[in-house]
Formats: structure tokens, C-alpha cells, sequence
């Protein structure tokens, strides 16, 4: 073997080997990348949208909520129950009209899951739903739901009092203070009413019953970790027609301190920051 042909089989061999030590570092690279990735939490599909000739669906959950995984799983299982009842609903509907009739399709569902409030291990979330069939005008309702993030589960604000019991004492001083505040919100709005909001028409829908009261959400406070009252959000049709619009009211926790259990006692304090009042109808 010549010298130029050794130089030459030495410097693939040095080659090779820094090829060799290049790739097992990368190897090593990518597996640390995995183990990290693998370290994250799982983030659930947060964004649905679904299109056919029936039905035009889309599900939408606020990045405000990511925070959450547990919650933003929970929101995404229920939203995939919504939307698949929904494209079987406009599916059989559309299905059944005559074929003269005018195509009304698709029609149009829209969800939105959005951040009302975080205090302490209670969120507080709004579900929008926005529907478009093909009827006079679209409809629109809003409900509500409170996590627990320490039990990952969904509760009612029933642990916050002391009795809960249907037209007992707190639920109907509740429902009272509800009326009340629907009644002021009405007024300014020139929107007509009885003079007793417990017997005018659309307010008696709010009723003495821990699931009549309408959907309600922690309501934010000046003191840290602390909730100012609750706010009960109604949609078109719930207390008043449909042109009246939504209503949001509110209720202090100095009005339901009398009937406020030691975990709701724990729970409520300071007041309701100004910024909150602006976001409200």
C-alpha cells in the first residue's frame, strides 16, 4: 500500500468515526427532546370544526382555560357529544323535508367554552351556544359550568351553603335577590315589568330551586383569591323576549353572608372589581 493510500484509508477512517460520534449525538439529542416532551402535560384538541351538507359545527374552548388539562379535557369530551348530536339532529331534520323545498342547509352550530373567573380551586366557565336552523331569527344561550380543579370534577354552588333545599329559606331569599336585581336592570333598559318582580311574567321563571335560579358563575373580587358575589347569566327568551337580549346580574356575598356555609364563608369576600361591571350588559 502506497503512503498517499494509507493517508487516504486513515482519513475515512477518522471520518467515519466523527460521522458515527455526529449521529449518536444526535440520537441522544432527540431522546432527551422525547423524554421532555413526554414530560409535558397532554393538551386536549381544544378547536373542532366539522363540515358537511347538513351541519356546519365548530367548538372553540378559551386559551385562558389551557392552565387547566383536566378541565380542557372535560370541555373537549362534552363539546364532541354536542357536535355529534348536532350533525344527526340537522342530518334527520334536513332528511325529512320534501324535496321542492328550498335547501336550508347547512345549517350552522356554534360552541364556546370562555373563562368567567378563577378563585382558588373554583373555575368558573361560560358555555355559548349560537344556533342557526333556518327559523325567523338565530338563537343563542349561555350556561354555565364551576370546576373544582382539586376533585377535577364539576360542582353546583351547593357546598357554598349552609341548606339548599328547594323553596327553602336560602334558596328563596336567592331567588328574591335575583328577581330584584333583574327588575333594576329591566327598568333601566325600559323594559316593562310589574311593580312586584316576584309576579311579573317572564321573572317568575326564576324559581326558589338550586337549578331554577338561572346559570351562575363565581363573579371576580378585589381580594386576592376571594369571590365578590355570584352572577346569574340569562339568555333571549329565559326572562324576557327575545329582542330585550341577554341579562347578566349580580348578587354581593354581604347579601348571602346569612346563609353562607364555613367553605362558602371562606370563599367570598371584597368587592366586585370595576373591570367586571364593564364587561357585563
Amino acid at each position: 500500500m502506497t503512503e498517499a493510500t494509507m493517508r487516504h484509508a486513515t482519513d475515512l477512517s477518522v471520518g467515519g468515526a466523527k460521522r458515527e460520534a455526529l449521529r449518536n449525538s444526535k440520537i441522544a439529542v432527540a431522546a432527551i427532546g422525547a423524554v421532555l416532551v413526554s414530560c409535558l402535560p397532554v393538551q386536549a384538541d381544544v378547536t373542532t370544526s366539522i363540515k358537511s351538507k347538513a351541519a356546519d359545527i365548530t367548538i372553540n374552548v378559551d386559551d385562558a382555560l389551557k392552565p387547566y388539562p383536566r378541565l380542557v379535557e372535560n370541555l373537549a369530551a362534552e363539546g364532541k357529544v354536542w357536535a355529534t348530536q348536532a350533525q344527526r339532529e340537522a342530518e334527520q331534520e334536513l332528511r325529512g323535508l320534501p324535496k321542492t323545498a328550498p335547501t336550508l342547509g347547512p345549517w350552522t352550530y356554534e360552541r364556546n367554552y370562555s373563562l368567567r373567573s378563577a378563585i382558588g380551586r373554583y373555575i368558573s366557565v361560560l358555555r355559548d351556544d349560537y344556533t342557526n336552523t333556518g327559523g325567523v331569527h338565530p338563537n343563542r344561550y349561555t350556561d354555565t359550568i364551576l370546576w373544582d380543579s382539586d376533585g377535577a370534577k364539576r360542582i353546583s354552588i351547593r357546598p357554598f351553603f349552609n341548606e339548599t333545599e328547594d323553596a327553602g329559606p336560602t334558596m328563596t331569599a336567592l331567588a328574591r335577590l335575583v328577581r330584584a336585581a333583574l327588575a333594576k336592570q329591566k327598568n333601566a333598559r325600559d323594559a316593562p315589568i310589574k311593580g312586584d318582580p316576584g309576579k311579573d311574567y317572564w321573572l317568575q321563571n326564576v324559581k326558589p330551586w338550586l337549578l331554577k335560579l338561572g346559570p351562575v358563575s363565581l363573579a371576580p373580587s378585589t381580594e386576592p383569591g376571594r369571590s365578590s358575589g355570584l352572577s346569574f347569566h340569562f339568555s333571549p327568551y329565559m326572562v324576557g323576549p327575545y329582542a330585550e337580549g341577554d341579562y347578566v346580574v349580580f348578587v354581593p356575598w354581604v347579601d348571602l353572608k346569612p346563609y353562607l356555609s364555613a367553605e362558602g364563608a371562606a370563599l367570598f369576600g371584597g368587592t366586585r372589581p370595576a373591570s367586571d361591571k364593564d364587561r357585563q350588559p
